[in-house]
């Protein structure tokens, strides 16, 4: 037996592998393979036939395929087949030929055919994936060297580096997720891996449907998705950085976003009406704080209807903008998919005529619920739905409309166990997305095609100005139409820890244009959390406050004045910053550089700096932040070489640290109240710090700020350039681009010595400036002064106050700290201060987090009657006893709380020292000052143990057991709600099965304390309740639930 390896040499070494005939299962193993080794493949180990092929550019185009599913493979396993593609560099891997002739169409490229069409080239892979299918399912894998990191994988909660962690491209309704959580709003099907050398390479599996992406075994990437699709893998490259640039190439880049949608954005759900909106404005401009942007909530419609207003409390739309751009301010307003049902509605009317919605399998518009309630869906598969929409819009922004945000669009339907409509719905698409396909193949991008009908929408209506679309769904290349933010986070500061990694991994998968809810979304943040927020989030790409409704306002000026200043020299850091910013998106826009890039892009081949977590570049720009309650910004690790300290005499303990890097040049603007003040006029400053070459260089791209005059000419870059001679710094201009004449304008340029010091010299833009160095002496003095200053700042500076509660406040405060139990197989948080509640529930293992919730309701629960949420579930527990591992005891917790009558709710979770593979929790109802009057005896209660689980594949959930009369049963969603009781109940053991992820969360109980057992279907949820007997309690006779969890493979 042997497998025949065809190989070509000469020109044409890009089609190496064009078939493999499978005879055994040897497999090539994994090994670098550069130009210089080729003639290693040709050895004595396997027989090869030389031959030699010519290489047509060709497009792959069999149509009629796509109306139904990819053609099986007749090849199990193997490595996969590879050509190259596109440029030099990048490489398409393939289970076999056929597959390569019968897949689905690329919508992650600009353009299908690239990804279809194969080059001449003179390159092999470095590495070879390899490939198994098992039931419909194609796996890959991909083998790179020990000391290898992962990231990427979009848009994505937790660590920073990816190692040890799993998750599915899914887009789905993630309110509050958590650092466990699997599925978030975007699907990023693509790993970015940083190889011990610093070199880099990318690796996208491109396919539209789910897709598992498990990173949880060192140095290896596995892919896991539906039959079958292509493999591209961009690179190594030297950097990662030139692997983005080479991803942009297939992907695109990011939209070249309006100037002042790069100013601040206040947001919230919602600003009720027109006379909330103006106060807001005016408040701004009041304070002195800047701000470009105001947003409306879905409140704004009239009854949640799309591209209606509210006629009482928007009564005139278009005056309002109008009145807003007076002062300064943009105006973005929401628009969800989910139509109303209802005739007579000019949107929903419009569509039936036009034929636009998506369809059940029985042929009829599917409908579902959403906030207006019955919903019809546009398909935007379909290129008339896309221009149908498109032209609602065009009319839509003819009421003064500056930006669109829309939201619900992966898409997210109510009362649905999955969250989001059938995936047996059809979609009728365009033959070069698929064709007619149902919506499992569609629904990850459905997000996107929706951003690109609003965004084309927008371009229709003024084509003289750039769209400005936010979109919460999105596919890889949803950048080529839309910016982004991290979704429905939450006020505390574990979300604003993770708020940097999220960004950054953003920006590494493609989306350049993100950041999240500053201040989080859920819950009420305090005056530290959200000006420590504001800090960092002031220098995000996409810079926007926002919150949910019930919360307390959330506006800059709504903690105290010594949080409003905060929020004030934050954001006037970032107005400084603009001209910077902005020349780093031009250059993501025509180059596919990333815009905030984590710290190890200064050096990736320092291993230490690949999971800081707490600093970011801007270009050359760190910026080092404190995430944490405890500042320690004097304690953090600098990349080697240069970098120079800065401030704007606005230093604070709640803002991040700034540092340039030696050799480079930034350019700095005018702290304007709004982008619009901006003027060519106005004085440019450069911030200049020296190399140990003595030399620096920077550049400023400007143009109008909006429109497309740049792709004309209509724009000046200007490279500037510095260098000390002779203990003379010269500052001249190197190069400039594009037809724009230069402003006539002081030239302010500030030559950075080190410790925050800093030289000023003024003169004309356009002209040689020439800085005599002081001297050695001179520099220390200064630069002893500068951080005298400095600490003087710090100290002097107003507090800001740690408050954890506000009295009187509304919502719930969920920025106070959670307690961690953590031990063996599992890491549990549990608020005490409302419910007791465990709100997460990850098992380590497989990296699959079983329950998360919101902190104020949900997660595991424990109620003190048969009614739902009766006492127990929201009151103040108490912690009465806490031990930890590493005290050499069991990690433990006990709580109690006063539920009323003499009675108090006691719970008891710990992990067992000696089986850390399962959790247990004893709960009991105990009668503690029940008088006598009452024969001692307590009012009717009930031990209701209600824990609601998260389910990652609603539609391959089940819960199973067998009964104690041996019967046995599978409950699946489409169930409903089940009542077991008697011999029906389980026999002390039943499990939570996920098909997909082949485990099972196993909850054993003592049967003699457990009267009932409830099944309960949710959205995207399930609750296995235990319920005890119902009666009164004495001292003597408590009520009990003992039970224990454990995840057990399937």
């Amino acid at each position: 037996m042997e497998e025949l390896l065809i190989l070509t040499r000469g020109g044409t070494f890009g089609c190496a592998v064009r078939h493999l005939c499978t005879i055994s299962t040897v497999s090539l193993p994994y090994w670098p393979l550069h130009f210089s080794d080729t003639d290693a493949l040709f050895g004595k180990s396997f027989p090869v036939r030389r031959i030699r092929r010519r290489v047509k550019k060709q497009s792959i185009c069999n149509m009629a395929k796509y109306e139904g599913n990819a053609v099986k493979s007749d090849v199990n396993s193997g490595n996969m087949l590879f050509e190259p593609i596109l440029e030099e560099g990048i490489f398409r891997f393939d289970c076999s030929a056929n597959d390569r002739t019968s897949g689905f169409p690329s919508l992650s490229f600009i353009n299908s055919t690239d990804r279809d069409t194969p080059i001449m080239s003179h390159k092999l892979p470095s590495f070879i994936p390899s490939f198994e299918c098992v039931h419909g399912q194609q796996i890959v894998n991909m083998k790179l060297p020990s000391g290898t990191s992962f990231y990427g994988t979009g848009e994505v909660s937790g660590q920073l580096e990816r190692t040890g962690k799993r998750v599915f491209t899914w887009n789905t309704d993630a309110w509050g997720y958590g650092s466990g959580t699997t599925s978030l709003y975007q699907s990023h099907p693509w790993v970015l891996a940083v190889l011990p050398t610093g070199e880099a390479i990318g690796f996208l599996a491109d396919t539209t449907r789910r897709c598992e992406i498990d990173l949880r075994k060192e140095s290896t990437i596995q892919f896991l998705a539906p039959y079958s699709y292509p493999v591209i893998t961009f690179g190594p490259f030297p950097s990662p950085t030139d692997v983005l640039i080479s991803l942009s190439h297939a992907i695109g880049t990011v939209f070249m976003p309006p100037k002042w949608s790069l100013g601040y954005h206040q947001c919230r759900w919602s600003y009720d009406s027109d006379a909330r909106v103006r106060e807001i404005a005016k408040t701004f401009r009041e304070k002195g704080i800047p701000c470009d942007v105001i947003w409306m909530d879905i409140d704004y419609m009239d009854g949640f209807r799309c591209f209606t207003f509210d006629k009482n409390r928007f009564p005139d739309a278009k005056t309002l903008v109008k009145d807003l751009h007076k002062d300064g301010f943009k105006a973005i307003w929401m628009l969800d998919p989910g139509i109303k049902h209802e005739g007579g509605y000019f949107v929903c009317d419009s569509g039936f005529e036009n034929d636009v919605w998506i369809l059940k399998a029985d042929g009829k518009p599917f409908v579902g619920e959403v906030w207006p309630g019955p919903c019809v869906f546009p398909d935007f598969t379909q290129s008339k739905t896309r221009s149908w929409w498109a032209h609602l819009v065009k009319e839509f922004v003819s009421n003064g409309v500056d930006g669109i945000w829309n939201d619900m669009n992966e898409p997210a339907v109510f009362k649905s166990v999955t969250k989001t409509m059938p995936e047996s719905n059809i979609h009728r698409g365009d033959i070069e997305y698929g064709g007619s396909q149902n919506h499992a193949y569609y629904h990850n991008v459905y997000g996107m095609l929706m951003a690109r009908s609003t965004y084309e929408g927008m371009k229709l209506a003024c084509e003289n100005k750039r769209p400005f679309v936010l979109t919460r769904a999105g596919f890889i290349g949803s950048q080529r139409f839309a910016a982004t933010w991290t979704g429905d986070n939450l006020s505390n500061w574990e979300h604003l820890h993770m708020s940097i990694s999220m960004v950054l991994q953003l920006g590494l998968s493609g989306q350049p244009l993100s950041g999240p809810d500053i201040g989080g979304f859920a819950g009420n943040a305090t005056p530290k959390l959200f000006a420590r927020w504001m800090g960092v989030g002031s220098l995000f790409p996409f810079c926007r406050g926002h919150t949910e409704t019930d919360t307390l306002d959330h506006e800059p000026w709504s903690f105290g004045e010594e949080c409003e200043e905060v929020c004030r020299l934050a954001l006037r850091r970032r107005y400084r910053l603009i001209p910077h910013i902005y020349t780093l998106f031009y250059m993501a826009s025509t180059t596919g550089t990333p815009v905030a890039a984590p710290t190890f892009f200064a050096d990736p081949t320092d291993p230490i700096l690949r999971t800081l977590e707490t600093s970011f570049l801007l270009g050359p720009l760190l910026v080092y932040a404190s995430t944490m309650p405890d500042l320690k910004l004097d304690e953090h690790v600098l990349p080697t070489g240069i970098w120079l300290t800065f401030d704007f005499d606005d230093s604070h303990p709640e803002l991040p640290l700034l540092y340039l890097k030696g050799g480079s040049i930034i350019p700095l603007g005018p702290p304007h109240q709004h982008v619009g003040e901006a003027s060519g006029k106005d004085d440019l400053t450069l911030l200049v710090a020296l190399d140990d070459h003595g030399k620096a260089e920077g550049l400023l791209f400007e143009d109008d700020g909006d429109g497309y005059e740049y792709f004309h000419g209509g724009y000046l870059l200007t490279y500037y350039a510095a260098e000390l001679q002779s203990s003379v710094v010269t500052v001249r201009i190197s190069k400039s681009e594009g037809s724009w004449e230069r402003p006539i304008r002081r030239l302010h340029v500030q030559l950075l010595l080190g410790g925050g010091s800093m030289i000023d010299a003024w003169g004309i833009d356009g002209e040689i400036l020439q800085i005599t160095m002081p001297s050695g002496n001179e520099v220390s003095r200064l630069i002893s002064v500068s951080e005298k200053q400095y600490r003087t700042r710090i100290e002097n500076a107003k507090q800001v106050p740690d408050v954890e509660k506000v009295s009187g406040q509304k919502g719930i405060e969920l920025s106070m700290t959670p307690i961690e139990l953590k031990s063996g197989d599992w890491i549990l948080k549990v608020v005490p201060w409302v419910g007791g509640r465990i709100f997460s529930m990850v098992h380590l293992p497989s990296g699959t987090q079983w329950l998360h919730s919101r902190v104020e309701i949900n997660g595991y629960e424990e109620f003190s009657g048969v009614d739902y949420r009766s006492a127990g579930c929201s009151e103040e527990y108490i912690v009465t006893e806490r031990n930890l591992e590493q005290a050499g005891q069991e990690e433990s917790l006990k709580l109690e709380s006063d539920i009323g009558g003499g009675l108090v709710l006691q719970r008891h979770i710990y992990i067992p020292k000696g089986n850390s593979r399962v959790f247990r929790i004893e709960s009991s109802i105990l009668a503690r000052k029940v008088g006598a009057g009452s024969g001692g005896f307590s009012r009717l209660v009930c031990l209701r143990v209600h824990p609601m689980f998260s389910l990652l594949h609603p539609t391959n959930s089940f819960v199973s057991f067998v009964s104690i009369n041996g019967s046995e049963h599978e409950v699946w969603p489409e169930s409903g709600e089940q009542l077991f009781e008697g011999d029906l109940r389980p026999n002390g053991e039943w499990m939570l099965a996920d098909k997909s992820l082949g485990l099972g969360l196993v909850n054993r109980f003592n049967i003699k304390e457990v009267y009932k057992c409830l099944v309960h279907w949710g959205t995207g949820t399930v609750n296995l309740e235990l319920w005890s007997e119902e009666r009164p309690v004495s001292k003597q006779s408590p009520l009990r639930v003992s039970h224990e969890y454990e995840v057990r493979e399937i």
